[in-house]
């Protein structure tokens, strides 16, 4: 399917038959991302003492039980309850259908931006200044969405144990210069947009969501984070619209399946 867009008055063609997911497949039982050595997503035929749900083993369908830890198994999509007192749902916080986003490729490194806790000289961070370049030239209305793919990028991070290999993460600067853009639903392919133990602080998803001492913050109820993603090699950086696709969960989290769309100006 062609059509034509228009966002803020300028006419985009987009084919919608070439859609380019940039999820990571949750592959029950198999390989797959891992923070915090939590289990892995599982899956178990259900059995009782008349049935059981596994046409391998003579029962009349397949019928599974499936356990998972959304923030630690694979691609997923957080609000801002991940962080506050109040119980809020990424169900009721996304709801835009389509959005228009942009793509951006970055090599994380030592920096001197700031941080809470203090940044150490293993730490390896997304700066302000690498997204500054970026995305200077980028008009705000093709940054409701920003997506960050970090260099290296290989199939590795589609099973990577990151207890074994920290991963890097967005300065409090980088995450100051994001809201500043208005960025609302912001997608990377690390675990978290933080480093995974910084003494309980999360200061850069508190800045993203404006929660002061995560104190929930109405005017951030509508935007998300989503981690875990896998953008290949072979996608363009560039402009894109974005289906952000959650399972109806009633949680703070859902794992997700993230589809682009490129946008070509007419």
């Amino acid at each position: 399917m062609n059509a034509e867009v228009v966002i803020n008055l300028t006419k985009y063609h987009v084919d919608f038959s070439q859609s380019l997911d940039i999820s990571i497949p949750i592959i029950f039982n198999g390989e797959q991302p891992n923070t915090y050595g939590v289990a892995k997503a599982s899956s178990v035929a259900y059995q009782d003492n008349k049935f059981i749900g596994d046409r391998r083993k003579g029962g009349p369908c397949n019928f599974e039980t499936y356990s998972i830890t959304p923030h630690c198994n694979g691609t997923h999509t957080e609000c801002i309850g991940h962080i506050t007192n109040e119980r809020v749902s990424i169900l009721s916080s996304l709801k835009d259908i389509l959005i228009a986003s942009t793509l951006v490729t970055v090599f994380p490194k030592s920096s001197n931006d700031s941080y809470i806790p203090n940044l150490t000289s293993k730490d390896l961070v997304i700066t302000k200044d690498d997204l500054l370049a970026l995305l200077d030239d980028t008009p705000d209305y093709l940054l409701k969405g920003l997506i960050i793919r970090t260099l290296p990028n290989t199939d590795f991070k589609k099973s990577q144990d990151y207890m074994k290999n920290p991963p890097s993460f967005l300065s409090n600067d980088a995450m100051t210069y994001i809201r500043s853009r208005g960025i609302q639903h912001l997608l990377i392919d690390t675990p978290s947009v933080d480093r995974l133990f910084d003494e309980g602080n999360l200061s850069s998803h508190n800045i993203f969501w404006n929660t002061k001492n995560k104190n929930y913050n109405t005017d951030s109820k509508d935007y998300t984070i989503t981690e875990m993603i896998y953008v290949d090699n072979n996608i363009e950086d560039g402009s894109y619209l974005l289906n952000l696709q959650i399972a109806p969960f009633v949680s703070d989290a859902s794992p997700s399946r993230p589809i682009i769309f490129k946008l070509n100006e007419l």
